[in-house]
Parts: C-alpha cells; structure tokens; sequence
C-alpha cells in the first residue's frame, strides 16, 4: 500500500473515531456512571488484519449483504434495544446449531454453527434499517479455547454482543470471549485486529 493511502487510511479511521464520540452528560466520567454507563469500554481496535477466507467468499457471492458502511454508531434508545435483543431472540431460536464440516458462511439457514447465526442477525438487522456500519461481526475465542464469531452492535453507549449461545445481549466486555479481530466500520471486507 502506498504511502498516501496509508495515511488517507489512517486519517478516515481518525475522523470516524472522533465523529462517533460523544458525551452522554456535561458530567464527565461521573455523568456516565450517573446514567448507567459507568461500565461503557470501547472496543481498541489495532492493526489491520486478514478477513476470514469464508467471510471474503461469502461476500463475493451475495455483495448486498456486505454494504460499505458511512462510519456511524447507534443509538442505543429503547427501541434499538428492544428490535436488537428481538433479532438475537428469534435467530437463536430458529436456527439448530450444528458444527459445520466445512467453513461455510452463510445467512438465513436452517441449521448452522456460530458465523451462521451471527451473518443472520446482521442481516435481520441491516433489513430492518440498522447502518452496516455498526453491525460488525467478530472473531473470538471462548472461555475453553473454542473459535467462535458473533455479531457486535456498535452504539454510542458501547459494543454489544449478539452470541448464539446465550439469550441476552451484553457489553463485549461482560462476555467470556476473548476477541481476536472484527470488521471494519468503513467496509466489512476489511477487518482490524482487536487490542
């Protein structure tokens, strides 16, 4: 990549960070915890990082399911919240989870293991009006050691976790995932690795 590019790059990764920061009260730190969100880490995202093969074919094969995205967070208002816990509800229940042979990544199955669920809930969310943007699916491990991908809600009150194996949405950081990488804002085709 050429020098230009680079810092281009480097620049719009800036710019979208400052443009999704902001302040939840005029009291600082103590404004957050007031509200709730005296938990709220962001994820710390690193270099940029090769995408999982599987993903890149299933982008290539259905290209309106990876939209370049605008850079923005959500709101997580009430009625985010509720169509967000809705979406992971339904996907966990309608999908049977299976350990796929193969590494095929694919939407809207039937019977699928953990990127199935998660590329399913982001295009559940993406029809429902939601920005690409702040629908990023994750690669992880679990607490056993487990490869596992989930789908991470980007909002402007934290990064929540949408898994398969459990019911609730939670902050990424209340998970028992250790994060490995995850989709850019800018384009899902590319990722970052996770610090």
């Amino acid at each position: 990549m050429s020098t230009g590019k680079t810092l281009l790059s480097m620049i719009s990764v800036l710019a979208i960070s400052v443009a999704t920061m902001t302040t939840a009260t005029a009291g600082g730190a103590a404004g957050l915890a007031r509200n709730g969100l005296g938990s709220y880490k962001p994820m710390r995202e690193g270099a940029s990082v090769l995408a999982p093969f599987s993903f890149i074919r299933y982008c290539v094969s259905s290209p309106e399911a990876c939209p370049v995205g605008d850079g923005r967070t959500l709101d997580w208002s009430e009625s985010t919240k509720a169509l967000v816990s809705s979406v992971n509800r339904q996907v966990n229940r309608r999908i049977r989870p299976v350990n796929e042979r193969g590494d095929t990544w694919s939407a809207n199955v039937a019977s699928g293991d953990c990127e199935d669920f998660a590329l399913t809930k982001r295009q559940a969310l993406l029809e429902a009006g939601l920005p690409s943007s702040a629908l990023r699916i994750a690669v992880a491990t679990t607490s056993t050691g487990e490869g596992h991908a989930v789908l991470v809600v980007k909002t402007e009150a934290g990064d929540f976790v949408l898994d398969n194996r459990i019911g609730r949405v939670l902050p990424w950081h209340q998970t028992d995932l250790r994060f490995i990488k995850i989709t850019s804002a800018e384009n899902p085709r590319l990722w970052r690795r996770l610090l």
